[in-house]
């Protein structure tokens, strides 16, 4: 009787019941929440799920699946060598350094904790970048040029909040935020996750839950908030005019375009190379038409594992003490805004452009500069129709789009190159 009473005894000290507090509940009602955007709403579902799933799964007491505290360097500590000469002789010091040991990730760490490396390591992102670029369609840009320059136009959400965050905390009105989280929550603006999660987890690890939660929400929500911005910014008559047919561009043009773009880009920003090169690696492939075997992986099978694996390691981040907190609260609101005024540079742009080419071009399409593909590139196509239901934007919009992806990633490439 006595075995039996100090067993159950123990099954009940060992389950999850006994260590769950109020900040767990709120993780996994919120938890919750997501669930239903994904499913019900189907905001952006594909990645929405998995960072839910793995939101609850690491909020739910003892299951060790992922552990906070192995990826916090200051409870890493090393001793880093330095090597002192004197003379003819040579000295070694060994001075105290914090550094993530990997070692102790593999030997103590969770299957989350496993899977999170390829996000430390920023493996994921790329790769998500390689399915896409295999899935895009650059002609659009490549037969109509200025749409670089729309493309890049939306970009100007991201720094216009990095350095509003700035402002925001020298004045003490914001939420506390260091130039590397501040650059963080301003990538949001860019309206494309992989880039704001690869960004972030070298930048600032600890928000990346927050960060990708309030990316993905403002991806799926391009045609709630970027229609009121649309109509506010242009009058009817812009948004009614046609635009005409793009150009053909030969099969020489898109071969020689990633392989220019990885050149030229790399280059400049070599920051952004992990990003831009692979993206353009996928799309060479898919342009190249000798690669067939490749493209369907990187487009399917490739693609779908790692969306699997990004998803719940990033919501696996997501941990009470981290999560709810005030900075939360900022970093939905900065990113909204940096979000909304992307689109609106975007539009800004696209209005200029419209006087200079004689009232030929529809400011309408700016709006798709921000890197949601194809969603923005179909808001501008539907918000047009309204207006000229024999307007046809979406093949004009889709240019300033994919431009958009590649803008995101060397803004993301400049961010880290000055702070990383």
């Amino acid at each position: 009787m006595e075995i039996f009473k100090s067993t159950f005894t123990g099954l009940i000290d060992s389950s999850g019941f006994m260590g769950l507090d109020i900040r767990n509940i709120i993780m996994i009602l919120l938890s919750f929440v997501l669930f239903y955007l994904a499913i019900k709403k189907q905001y952006e579902p594909l990645l929405m799920l998995p960072i839910a799933f793995g939101m609850l799964l690491t909020n739910l007491p003892f299951t060790g699946l992922y552990h906070p505290e192995l990826w916090n360097p200051s409870t890493n500590p090393y001793f880093a060598p330095q090597y002192v000469e004197d003379g003819a002789n040579i000295f070694v010091n060994f001075t105290k350094e914090t550094s993530l040991d990997y070692g102790k990730v593999l030997h103590e760490g969770g299957l989350l904790d496993m899977l999170y490396l390829g996000v430390k390591l920023q493996i994921y992102p790329p790769l998500i970048f390689l399915g896409i670029g295999s899935m895009t369609d650059f002609g659009p840009l490549i037969a109509n040029p200025k749409s670089f320059l729309l493309g890049a136009a939306a970009q100007g959400g991201i720094f216009f909040t990095f350095v509003g965050a700035c402002l925001l905390n020298l004045t003490g009105l914001g939420g506390g935020f260091t130039l590397k989280e501040a650059a963080s929550i301003a990538i949001i603006g860019g309206a494309d996750g992989p880039t704001a999660i690869y960004l972030t987890s070298k930048l600032a690890p600890q928000l990346l839950g927050s960060i990708a939660v309030a990316a993905y929400s403002y991806m799926a929500l391009v045609p709630v908030i970027q229609p009121p911005i649309m109509h506010a910014l242009t009058t009817e008559k812009e948004r009614s005019v046609k635009m005409g047919q793009l150009r053909e561009v030969s099969k020489i043009e898109k071969i020689v375009f990633p392989i220019a773009v990885t050149v030229i880009v790399s280059l400049i920003v070599p920051s952004a190379a992990p990003l831009v090169g692979v993206l353009m690696f996928g799309n060479l492939m898919k342009e190249s038409g000798v690669c067939d075997r490749l493209v369907k992986t990187a487009q399917n099978e490739l693609m779908n594992i790692i969306t699997i694996f990004l998803g719940i390691t990033v919501g696996a981040t997501a941990v009470a003490e981290n999560f709810l907190s005030w900075k939360t609260i900022f970093i939905i609101v900065l990113g909204l805004i940096a979000f909304c005024v992307g689109t609106a540079c975007g539009i800004l742009l696209g209005k200029l452009m419209y006087v200079i080419s004689g009232h030929k071009i529809n400011p309408l399409i700016g709006s798709a500069g921000v890197s949601a593909v194809p969603m923005a590139a179909r808001v501008s196509q539907k918000e047009g129709a309204k207006t000229n239901p024999s307007n046809f934007l979406l093949m004009h919009a889709m240019g300033p789009n994919v431009a958009g992806v590649i803008g995101s990633a060397v803004a993301a490439g400049v961010l880290l190159s000055v702070l990383g």
